[in-house]
């Protein structure tokens, strides 16, 4: 997969398309998700043009990564989720549910999550 720099994340990082932003600097934006798919949602993205986990993993600089990563711990902390716990999510290409193909990570909290996956299918 190759980075489209048009796909909405990168939009959202030039400015195109506006976001309810929690907190950003030099490594990451996070934000409000606008499908929450829990009550405290937010989304973590890296300021890279990164198409997903494995590219950012593989390809990001050890100051990228470090500072993406604490972004993410700051986010939680900004959100006071830490305590009652909350899911981080990557979904990575199109079997594992990828919908932006912008590396970024789904923080969510507020309620009891359930089950990681449903039930294995060999569909």
């Amino acid at each position: 997969m190759s980075y489209d720099p048009s796909n909405i994340f990168a939009r959202i990082l030039r400015g195109e398309i506006p976001c309810k932003k929690i907190v950003e600097d030099a490594y990451f934006l996070a934000f409000h998700d606008v499908s929450p798919r829990a009550p405290v949602p937010a989304l973590v993205i890296p300021k890279g043009a990164f198409t997903d986990a494995h590219d950012f993993h593989k390809n990001a600089t050890a100051e990228e990564i470090a500072g993406f990563y604490k972004g993410i711990a700051e986010v939680v902390d900004m959100l006071g989720v830490y305590d009652a716990g909350f899911r981080q999510i990557s979904n990575c290409g199109v079997n594992g549910g990828q919908e932006v193909p912008h590396y970024h990570i789904h923080i969510l909290a507020g309620r009891k999550l359930g089950p990681m996956v449903g039930g294995v299918s060999s569909e």
